[in-house]
């Protein structure tokens, strides 16, 4: 490996952001996974969670869309709502749904500098009843057309791109905030050796 490749690694992995997260549930198309994934990596995310329903766990994200992403973004994949909602508990204070309700807070007044998960529905039916139960509110990405929603991966891109802003803003970017144990391994799973090993 190159000195240049081990540089970029290291800076990518010192720039990871921990507090916060992404959850898609039950989403059916995978190149919509792939493609939040790409966006995930680019602002920094390292893990995303999947909820799959009554659907076999993926082996492997492969599309087009997020190829490049699949290998450094880490997928947690979960059968159930609340199996993956007892995981974001241990890890997130905040959790919002992606839902249209007349308790729905803006996207532009979530507080990012918080540990936040966000909630992501399916394309047809949007986020389950389940998920918005077990949840700590809603939340909407504001619109000015008569659609009222957007491709899953287009409002995953507007509100995580919003999260971007506001942890730059607050000096997020500026030291790593990732224990150093999941430091290590994932320095051992992107290839870059410690010294001395």
């Amino acid at each position: 490996m190159t000195e240049e490749r081990k540089n970029k690694i290291e800076t990518v992995l010192n720039k990871r952001q921990t507090n916060l997260t992404i959850v898609l549930e039950d989403v059916e198309d995978p190149r919509n996974i792939t493609a939040v994934m790409r966006t995930a990596d680019a602002v920094g995310i390292q893990d995303i969670y999947v909820i799959n329903t009554g659907r076999p766990v993926v082996k492997k994200f492969g599309y087009r869309s997020g190829r490049g992403a699949a290998k450094w973004v880490t997928v947690n994949q979960f059968s159930t709502v609340e199996e993956c909602f007892e995981v974001l508990r241990k890890n997130f204070s905040v959790i919002l749904t992606t839902h249209l309700s007349s308790d729905a807070v803006d996207l532009y007044d979530i507080d990012f500098k918080e540990h936040v998960a966000l909630v992501f529905g399916n394309e047809q039916e949007g986020v389950s009843e389940k998920a918005r139960a077990l949840a700590d509110g809603n939340f909407i990405i504001p619109q000015m057309g008569m659609v009222q929603s957007l491709n899953i991966s287009v409002a995953c891109a507007v509100s995580i791109y919003e999260a971007y802003r506001q942890k730059k803003q607050a000096g997020h970017f500026e030291q790593s905030g990732m224990p150093a144990e999941r430091m290590a391994t994932l320095k051992a799973e992107w290839g870059l050796e410690e010294e001395g090993e």
